[in-house]
């Protein structure tokens, strides 16, 4: 699949492998527990313990208007620096008539990638970042174009890592101070392919046509209306402000101006500033601080807080930039949405471009439209911009208002602990119940009205510690579930009266046995295997050491079980298994001396490693397939 090419496919196709990891491998390895969740599941938990999380408000949009000047040189703009503009400076081996690597020519592109997307954030940002970065674009041409005439390029790949950092923290002043005086290697201009000067010259003229028409813009839209919502807003005039912004020249420019409004009660914290002023940061917005102050009401900070600070001293964050990322957007809530809060709800607003108009259903639309573009035109490269999340170029507005994004939260139903709460219940309060369940035979059967999967059989297998479900029909193969999708179609009330199994339920449990066979095959014992990787050969050994345990004991056969048991599992690492064998084979003679066999195991395989993947009561049996229950659903 081509990602520019194909690009909304491609994102659907991100997005569906991503569910199919949470589902088959995260939710294995870690354990999710959104507010939601804990509300809806652990409320008496919480009262018990005097807690209380804060509602958490739709973010509001803050939508600058753009008159018709501007809006035209602001699309023009969009349009120029993401389809005109080929960033030739900044990727000159794609040009060189020399032998060039498939990772130098990757390395080049995504330089040239990530200065495009430093430009669309600045624009985005404010007028004023915008308008230096501009500057500094041109003064770097200059610069280059001059020495490629005088017969030298300079192509400096060293500080490349130091670049990307400097990118990660939008410090695009550095970058350009790094890549003009950094340490390079020389070449001769006449190295380079022909069309290489004209790309530098024709985007050198870009870059002189933007900053012209650029001229024409006489203020700032954006800046404009923030000041006019800090007054108008009854909330912004009283409480605790939290300003984001990912650009450290609009941070300083929102400070300045800022300041004149409201003497000494805004403060600015970037990535330059001095630990005392972080102390000021905690002493006036961190509710634990140990001596709070109250000097400051507006905090203006970079991305540098939107992690491991806590400002719930505020209950207001307020983002300059678009955060691309709704991630991040919840990463730069969750500094206020805070268990401890003294607030009960908190607020997010958001800063969109739109077009003048006198509808507000067309200024939404427009800002709307402005967003879409920036994606649109970026194509594969927009995942740039929002950070590897895979984003659909009309989605991105919705979600950045939905209050969904700033909670980070999924929805109530896709949770295992509806279920869970529900067999904890009948624990506590109906034990003759309970009992009667874990009582349940394996194999157990029955039968449920469930019209939209008529003729259809789910079964629950285990084998170990995996467990599968598979539903299958008449027309169908067997398909594999997860757990909620398996829950709530085994889910009924107790007033439910049970069906009359089909006829036909056999071949389908055959069916579902045949796709648990398949899907389980990989994990099957060791034995079975072809080949001779390390752990086989390792597995060999032990079974013939095995045969000859007299002189072993108890606690030594023990661990040797274990040790088998865990090859069988397959989950015995690969590296442990091809150090082991090595130690045993260099026993030489001395193999078949079962002491000096479980004296190297027990020298490359700790104890610890086993503990989880053995079943003490009887290693012989480890991953027997087991149906424990299914469930048929009938049409009438």
């Amino acid at each position: 699949m081509d990602r520019q090419k194909d690009h909304d496919a491609y994102i659907e196709a991100v997005k569906k492998n991503a569910k199919e990891i949470r589902e088959k491998v995260l939710k294995y390895l870690m354990v999710r527990r959104t507010r939601s969740e804990i509300i809806e599941y652990f409320s008496d938990d919480i009262t018990q313990q005097g807690l209380k999380f804060p509602e958490v408000e739709k973010p509001v949009p803050f939508l600058y208007e753009l008159n018709e000047k501007e809006d035209e040189i602001f699309m023009q703009t969009i349009m120029l620096i993401t389809k005109s503009f080929k960033y030739a400076r900044y990727t000159p081996m794609l040009y060189f008539q020399g032998k060039v690597t498939h990772l130098e020519q990757q390395a080049q592109r995504n330089m040239g990638k990530f200065m495009k997307i430093l430009l669309v954030k600045r624009l985005e940002s404010s007028f004023f970042a915008f308008r230096n970065s501009i500057d500094r674009f041109i003064h770097s041409y200059e610069m280059f174009i001059r020495e490629f005439d005088n017969g030298n390029v300079y192509v400096s790949t060293k500080h490349a890592s130091k670049i990307f950092e400097l990118l990660e923290n939008d410090d695009d002043e550095a970058i350009q101070r790094l890549i003009d005086e950094g340490k390079a290697i020389q070449y001769n201009s006449s190295d380079f392919k022909s069309n290489f000067r004209e790309e530098l010259q024709a985007d050198y003229e870009t870059l002189k046509k933007i900053k012209e028409s650029w001229k024409q813009i006489e203020r700032d839209p954006k800046l404009l209306k923030f000041r006019q919502e800090l007054k108008r807003d009854s909330g912004l005039q009283k409480n605790h402000l939290i300003i984001f912004t990912e650009s450290k020249e609009t941070a300083e420019y929102l400070y300045k101006h800022l300041s004149m409004d409201y003497p000494e009660k805004v403060l600015c914290y970037t990535g330059g500033s001095t630990e005392a002023v972080r102390n000021k940061v905690i002493e006036n917005f961190d509710a634990r601080a140990r001596y709070p102050k109250n000097d400051y009401r507006i905090l203006i900070s970079t991305e540098v807080l939107s992690e491991g600070v806590n400002l719930h001293r505020s209950n207001t964050v307020i983002n300059y930039d678009i955060p691309w990322n709704p991630t991040r957007m919840m990463q730069r809530v969750g500094r206020i949405n805070r268990v401890d809060t003294p607030f009960d709800k908190i607020y997010t607003y958001n800063f969109f471009p739109t077009a003048q108009s006198n509808s507000q259903i067309k200024l939404k639309e427009a800002a709307e439209a402005k967003i879409n573009a920036f994606l649109t035109l970026l194509g594969g490269d927009a995942e740039l911009l929002t950070e590897g999340e895979p984003i659909g170029s009309h989605e991105l507005f919705d979600r950045l208002i939905s209050k969904q994004s700033v909670e980070g939260e999924t929805d109530l139903e896709n949770s295992e602990l509806k279920y869970l709460q529900a067999i904890r219940l009948i624990r506590d309060k109906n034990p003759a119940l309970f009992e009667s369940i874990k009582r349940l035979p394996k194999k157990a059967r029955s039968s449920k009205l469930k019209v939209e999967k008529a003729n259809s059989l789910l079964t629950y297998f285990r084998r170990g510690k995996i467990q599968k479900f598979f539903l299958s029909n008449v027309d169908t193969d067997a398909e594999e579930l997860d757990f909620i999708a398996t829950a709530r179609l085994l889910e009924c009330m107790p007033e439910e009266s049970r069906k009359k199994l089909s006829e036909g339920f056999y071949d389908l449990l055959d069916k579902n046995k045949e796709s648990f066979l398949k899907a389980t095959a990989e994990e099957k014992p060791a034995e079975a295997r072809r080949g001779r990787d390390s752990a086989t050969l390792v597995l060999r050994i032990l079974k013939a050491t095995r045969k000859n345990m007299q002189m072993l004991t108890d606690d030594q056969e023990l661990y040797l079980n274990k040790v088998i048991a865990k090859i069988e599992e397959g989950s015995l690492p690969k590296q442990t298994a091809k150090q082991t064998l090595k130690a045993l084979n260099d026993l030489g003679k001395e193999l078949v001396n079962p002491l000096k066999v479980v004296a190297v195991l027990q020298m490359y395989i700790p104890t610890r490693l086993l503990e989880e993947h053995y079943a003490v009561e009887n290693p012989e049996t480890f991953g027997k397939r087991e149906v424990i229950l299914s469930m048929y659903m009938s049409g009438a």
